[in-house]
């Protein structure tokens, strides 16, 4: 984070950046603000409903806590990749079982990369040229981006429709490791890879049984991406500039996110900017690294802090054996 910051605005006076972001229309920031913290909650919604069908009568103040951590720790891991392990963690710490959490983290994550490479997709085939003239010489970013996602999606699919294939090579993998003397040979891990394998079949089979719900959750998804897109075209009104439509400024902030979102770098940060400092250019002008302080500090770094503050509250109750977050659906 400091080096991005170093790296970005250590030619720029802070002091005129500042001084720009203060005169930014406020009124037009408030919705920006709802749409940052609407895009973790979207994912709260999903995770409350799809517990909910599995049986599991948990809170949706609870569903919140599991999003916004998983939020929190995607955003200190490469490509994402500790969020839904911690996700995991705290709703098995909450009593829901691990196969049955497992079928929700692993459902929720199938739509979550399978719509962003849809958006990816359709965006090179239908703005092919948008994407050439905006992206210019970091454009071989944006197909590194969206092959990486559609590897991860083609992923989650295969190890959902083929978990004995799966839960042979994990195994094969847990001996190698006992063999090398990693691990100890232990019978607890061997039932919990067998409970996480069991539960990508049972994935499989949900939504299978639930195509409607299927069909809802990646429309819903859907929305949930766009959240975010759309809070850049606020920041953009907040800045009085005009020029680019609202289409233009909505799907130029997707293809940032279909380019930097699988890189293996915590939170996406330094290439996020680099990008948005290569796309949006021409958009925002004079006004291009006031606007990006504000796009990532509301579509980043305020959720960042709101998951760190969930992270250590969750940590404390651990820690003192009780939840504040408890099952009591009057809680």
């Amino acid at each position: 984070m400091g080096l991005t910051g170093y790296v970005i605005y250590k030619n720029h006076d802070l002091g005129k950046v500042f001084s720009a972001i203060h005169s930014a229309n406020k009124i037009w920031l408030i919705p920006a603000v709802v749409l940052a913290v609407l895009f973790v909650v979207c994912e709260s919604m999903m995770i409350h409903d799809l517990l909910h069908m599995q049986g599991h009568k948990v809170t949706m103040r609870k569903c919140i806590s599991y999003s916004f951590i998983g939020y929190f720790y995607s955003g200190i891991t490469p490509s994402a990749s500790g969020g839904q392990p911690m996700q995991l963690y705290y709703m098995r710490k909450d009593g829901n079982g691990l196969s049955d959490s497992s079928v929700v983290l692993l459902t929720v994550a199938f739509y979550s990369r399978t719509v962003l490479s849809a958006i990816g997709i359709v965006l090179l085939i239908f703005f092919h040229g948008m994407l050439v003239s905006f992206f210019q010489g970091v454009f071989f970013i944006y197909w590194l981006g969206l092959i990486l996602n559609t590897l991860v999606a083609a992923a989650i699919l295969s190890v959902m429709v083929w978990p004995g294939l799966v839960r042979r090579a994990v195994g094969a993998i847990e001996k190698l490791l006992v063999h090398l003397h990693v691990f100890k040979h232990s019978q607890v891990r061997l039932d919990k890879i067998e409970d996480v394998m069991d539960g990508y079949g049972a994935a499989v089979v949900f939504m299978r049984q639930h195509r409607g719900k299927s069909v809802y959750l990646f429309f819903f998804t859907l929305f949930q991406r766009f959240t975010l897109y759309i809070l850049t075209w606020f920041v953009y009104k907040s800045f009085a500039i005009r020029g680019e439509s609202f289409l233009h400024v909505v799907l130029l902030q997707a293809a940032i996110y279909v380019a930097v979102e699988m890189l293996p770098l915590p939170g996406s940060q330094g290439i996020t900017e680099l990008m948005y400092h290569n796309v949006f250019g021409t958009v925002f002008g004079t006004m291009l690294t006031p606007s990006m302080l504000v796009v990532r500090g509301l579509d980043f770094y305020l959720l960042m802090i709101i998951g760190m503050v969930y992270v250590l509250i969750r940590m404390f109750e651990v820690k003192k054996g009780g939840s504040r977050f408890g099952n009591d659906p009057g809680h």
